[in-house]
């Protein structure tokens, strides 16, 4: 279908929604050292795994000779975008942008080459262009060549003001400034390329033709699919809550069976989209059926978790599983609740982060499903005097130990 091997790759991984031009991005890509960037706002101290699927575009990218471009948004953060909210998001100070900026860049470490030679992954900061921002010569020079009516008529802004839902003045700048990005990136590190998600695609063409209004032609577009789930719940969303990429927002163990815990449906899907393993050994994989499926999760989870972190993350986590389940002991990658012993199973429940008020705990045990080193708890008034594994269900495990 394709002539390059970064878009057959792409295609056969499953991560093309959208081109805005495939037959110059093929030629584009087909030709060494492609530029391309994605965009990430530093809103929290770690990104999730619903943004994998464009992270996995930028390695790709690189495994095929281009040379991939991390845009954190310092800058347009302080505004936040809109795209699929129904509330302003909440100001962030400088402060606290910094911090997550930091932060989020350890993951992409584990992702990218950041070595400095002529393929390297780079990161840069909007802030470096956008906080110099004048606002006269900006809407003077950029603003006249942006359409309203377009951008009115981006899902964006179009549903928010369909459900009569506030929609600021700073918000509806956002695209403006999603725009202005690629023209810097072009200008600045020869970007040709703008990946996103699906619900960028709007942000993104704008920023095309912004790009051939004001001298920099030939920008490119590309979306991948907003990953969801076999049941239709979006990608990356339980219900303990976010799955964190970076291990101070969740423990390696959690991230592991966070893919262990797939649904058969999507096991092959996943593996191609969110692993390095070879096509064929996945096509095998996914074709298991019956209890033989456990084989390919694991699989998964091994690969997953190796990638985002580490090798020896991923071997203590399956370890660890294969002695809480199949031994019932409790391994070192479980994460771990420090309490005072003895210490009430109610306290224990929330220390260890299996649930979220008293009001949970009291409701899980008296449903029969939490169990200390086995046994079945069920009285709120127990008290629990040595360390051991506090389980919830059958899937999420803690390890109490002495603080």
């Amino acid at each position: 279908m394709y002539r390059s091997a970064f878009l057959e790759t792409l295609a056969a991984r499953g991560h093309i929604h959208q081109l805005t031009d495939a037959e110059a991005l093929d030629a584009a890509a087909g030709a060494p050292g492609l530029v391309a960037y994605v965009g990430y706002d530093c809103t929290a101290p770690s990104l999730h795994v619903g943004n994998l699927a464009t992270i996995m575009l930028l390695r790709r990218l690189q495994q095929h000779g281009g040379r991939p471009i991390v845009l954190m948004g310092g800058g347009t953060t302080k505004i936040g975008d809109p795209s699929g909210k129904d509330v302003q998001r909440q100001m962030l100070s400088e402060e606290a942008i910094s911090a997550n900026k930091a932060s989020i860049r350890t993951v992409f470490e584990r992702f990218l080459d950041f070595g400095g030679g002529a393929g390297s992954a780079i990161m840069v900061d909007n802030a470096d262009w956008l906080d110099r921002i004048e606002l006269i010569p900006f809407l003077r020079d950029y603003g006249r060549h942006l359409s309203v009516n377009r951008m009115l008529a981006q899902d964006s802004v179009r549903l928010r003001l369909e459900r009569e839902q506030p929609l600021s003045f700073l918000e509806f700048n956002y695209m403006v400034l999603q725009a202005y990005d690629f023209v810097e990136l072009a200008r600045r590190h020869g970007c040709r390329l703008q990946m996103g998600g699906s619900d960028q695609w709007g942000n993104i063409v704008q920023g095309i033709d912004l790009g051939r209004r004001v001298g920099c032609p030939d920008l490119l577009g590309l979306t991948t699919p907003l990953i969801t789930t076999a049941d239709g719940a979006k990608m990356g969303k339980t219900a303990a809550g976010a799955v964190w990429l970076n291990p101070d927002q969740l423990p390696d163990w959690d991230y592991w069976q966070f893919w262990r815990n797939t649904d058969d449906r999507d096991v092959g899907r996943f593996l191609r989209l969110f692993t390095d393993l070879p096509l064929d050994e996945i096509s095998r994989l996914e074709s298991l059926e019956g209890a033989e499926i456990n084989a390919a999760k694991i699989a998964l989870a091994n690969a997953a978790t190796a990638l985002c972190r580490g090798a020896a993350a991923a071997a203590r986590a399956e370890a660890t599983a294969r002695a809480t389940f199949a031994e019932g002991a409790a391994g070192e990658a479980l994460p771990e609740a420090r309490v005072g012993f003895p210490v009430g199973v109610v306290d224990a429940l929330t220390a260890a982060g299996l649930a979220a008020s008293r009001g949970e705990a009291r409701r899980k045990l008296a449903e029969g499903a939490v169990r200390f080193d086995g046994e079945v708890v069920t009285d709120p008034e127990t008290r629990i005097d040595r360390p051991g594994r506090l389980s919830l269900g059958r899937k999420r495990h803690a390890r109490l130990v002495a603080a």
